[in-house]
């Protein structure tokens, strides 16, 4: 099988943006990023890359994912001016109103990121699916549903994940029960609308 490469653009940007998150996850001492985030985010890579050098993910959507870590990186790291308006404990970018008490920054984190690994889950149905049927796929709504269920499947393992750091770090931003129902809509909804984009692309 011929070895398939990742842009190099795209390893600079995830490089860049790592190093800078460790880096300042040293300097705040977030452990939460330290202990959970950054090692899920190293093994979220080798599996991507496993699965690329099989289904050769197009650029699009790689660099919507390259653009997701930044994203997350930055909710966690960044902290907000004294007046802007927040929610929660932690004054930081996750925490920002874009539509004060409507939609905060974290759910549409939720939304493109969830959305984008929706587009992810058809592309590799695509993909091994034409490789046996030796021809092109289109999608149909059975495929796309099981694409919808697969992205808010891998929202709901973002969630353990977050679970995760609240049994093993004191001080998280995860917040509680409202907080992660919230994640499951903005993820549902990011989900749904990818679907929409591929059936209307076809």
């Amino acid at each position: 099988m011929k070895k398939v490469q990742v842009p190099r653009s795209i390893i600079l940007v995830v490089t860049t943006y790592l190093v800078a998150a460790i880096s300042a996850s040293i300097t705040l001492q977030n452990w939460e990023f330290l202990k959970v985030y950054i090692p899920f985010f190293f093994l979220a890579v080798l599996v991507l890359t496993y699965m690329h050098q099989r289904v050769r993910f197009s650029d699009t959507i790689l660099w919507c994912l390259t653009l997701w870590g930044a994203l997350h990186f930055a909710g966690g790291l960044i902290q907000l001016p004294n007046d802007w308006p927040y929610d929660g404990e932690q004054k930081v970018l996750y925490s920002l109103w874009l539509v004060e008490n409507t939609l905060k920054y974290d759910q549409a984190v939720h939304a493109f990121g969830f959305g984008s690994t929706t587009w992810l889950a058809w592309e590799a149905l695509r993909s091994s699916i034409q490789h046996r049927l030796g021809r092109k796929l289109y999608p149909s709504m059975g495929m796309i549903f099981l694409c919808v269920f697969t992205g808010m499947g891998l929202g709901a393992l973002n969630e353990i994940v977050e679970f995760i750091a609240v049994l093993n770090v004191e001080d998280t931003n995860v917040g509680g029960y409202l907080n992660t129902g919230w994640d499951l809509v903005a993820n549902c909804f990011g989900c749904l609308w990818a679907g929409i984009l591929i059936l209307w692309r076809g």
